[in-house]
């Protein structure tokens, strides 16, 4: 099937449906609307038009600006887009360094976003391991925080308000796997020991369950981390995962640190490009000087 076509099927769309996400892209794309100017770009009758801003607005998406009545696109709704976009990019650029990465250590990694009180897998590249026995993810597997390699290397480098953040909400989650937040010492160690690592590592207790310990749930495996820093902001993480049967720590360390830390640069530098390539091409075309 060719890409972004859509399997058709023999059903009827629905056309309250499209007018109403044609009104959201419209409002989405103008940043600031009036009633009057949805009625003239859209040919929507305004009656229509206000059932459809009602139910935007009460979902959260839009919001009515005081001052002239204008129609605006939500925050979240922007950021949620905004993120998507920025996870697009990230997942682009990392997917042939992860693969890249694989071929040269032979075990599996995964690339992690934070989602404020865990990490959350949206690359993976298991299927190009040698070791692809190994199953990591799946996309959307939650990371604990603060006992697994890749949330600590998050945490450790990311700014201190969302480390703060963070930890605040995760004092407040109730969940067994997120205690460790209540304890200011542990988490205090946790953070310098990784910055002066330069690297995460799994807590001696954390066998891959996001709430149990390992004498309830061991998987085997032992991780190191490296978080992915651009500029002054860290976007996520990158891991290396391997059995420890076959690997001590200490070997492994030595072994995957090097490879993991200069694909996490690579990361870094192509997404720095990747930006600047957009700026300039949004800054449009450069008018020489008389």
């Amino acid at each position: 099937m060719e890409r972004g076509r859509v399997k058709q099927v023999q059903v009827k769309s629905i056309e309250s449906l499209a007018r109403g996400l044609e009104v959201l892209q419209l409002i989405q794309a103008a940043g600031a609307v009036s009633l009057h100017d949805l009625h003239r770009m859209s040919g929507i009758p305004k009656a229509s038009l206000l059932r459809i801003l009602k139910t935007l607005a009460e979902r959260g998406m839009i919001w009515q600006r005081i001052l002239d009545d204008h129609y605006i696109p939500s925050y979240s709704l922007s950021e949620l887009a905004n993120r998507v976009d920025r996870e697009t990019r990230l997942v682009e650029v990392a997917s042939p360094v992860l693969e890249a990465l694989t071929g040269e250590v032979k075990w599996p990694s995964v690339l992690a976003a934070p989602r404020l009180t865990c990490m959350e897998v949206i690359e993976a590249n298991t299927p190009r391991s040698y070791f692809h026995h190994i199953p990591l993810g799946p996309l959307g597997f939650k990371i604990n925080m603060l006992r697994s390699a890749t949330g600590r290397a998050y945490i450790a480098y990311c700014e201190d308000a969302k480390r703060e953040a963070i930890l605040d909400a995760l004092r407040r989650t109730g969940r067994k796997g997120d205690l460790m937040a209540a304890v200011p010492e542990m988490v205090a160690e946790a953070i310098a020991v990784t910055r002066e690592q330069g690297f995460g590592l799994r807590d001696v207790d954390f066998g891959g369950s996001y709430d149990e310990g390992r004498a309830s749930h061991d998987d085997g495996r032992d991780s190191v981390g490296v978080p992915i820093v651009v500029g002054y902001s860290t976007v996520g993480a990158i891991n290396i995962t391997w059995a420890k049967k076959v690997l001590p720590r200490a070997q492994a360390i030595e072994r995957f640190v090097g490879p993991l830390q200069a694909a996490a640069r690579e990361i870094s530098e192509g997404l720095m490009e990747a930006q600047n390539s957009f700026t300039q091409q949004s800054a449009g075309p450069k008018i020489a000087a008389p």
